[in-house]
């Protein structure tokens, strides 16, 4: 059973091809950690919003996530298989790129602001998205999902 914010096998088995990482051909070298544990580790970062150090044991290390994280996105594979995942969610009815909403969550109170409203007022319902849908939403991937794209 997948975690929070990991992969199911289903899901994993979309976005393996375009992430498989290429061996260098006389075979030197460190081996790889596993593709699959370093993309569920970057999609715990973007779920969370939680810095890079912070990612969980569970995971390879965060210099090795980061680092491929920056791979993907510079070589594009990332958008292509966060879009592959995402029309495979749209499809089943679980996303919609269609409709977007702010979020004023991070919006500090300033100091010697009226009360207006009783003491947790503010505080709203957990979001009941599942995870991976979340990452979806994270500033990243929202923009990179929303470029115009034939396939969606």
């Amino acid at each position: 059973m997948a975690g929070r914010w990991e992969l199911t096998d289903e899901q994993w088995l979309i976005v393996e091809p375009v992430l498989r990482g290429a061996r260098r051909a006389n075979n030197r070298g460190r081996p790889w950690h596993d593709t699959r544990a370093v993309l569920n580790g970057v999609l715990w970062v973007l779920g969370t919003g939680a810095q890079w150090r912070e990612l969980p044991k569970k995971y390879p290390p965060f210099q090795t996530c980061h680092r491929r994280f920056q791979h993907w996105v510079r070589s594009g594979k990332l958008d292509e298989a966060l879009k592959l995942l995402a029309a495979r969610l749209h499809g089943q009815g679980k996303l919609n790129l269609e409709e977007a909403f702010g979020d004023a969550t991070f919006a500090s109170a300033k100091k010697g602001a009226s009360l207006s409203a009783p003491p947790g007022a503010a505080r709203v319902r957990k979001s009941s998205l599942p995870p991976l849908i979340t990452v979806f939403l994270s500033p990243y991937l929202s923009t990179a999902l929303r470029r115009p794209s034939a396939s969606l």
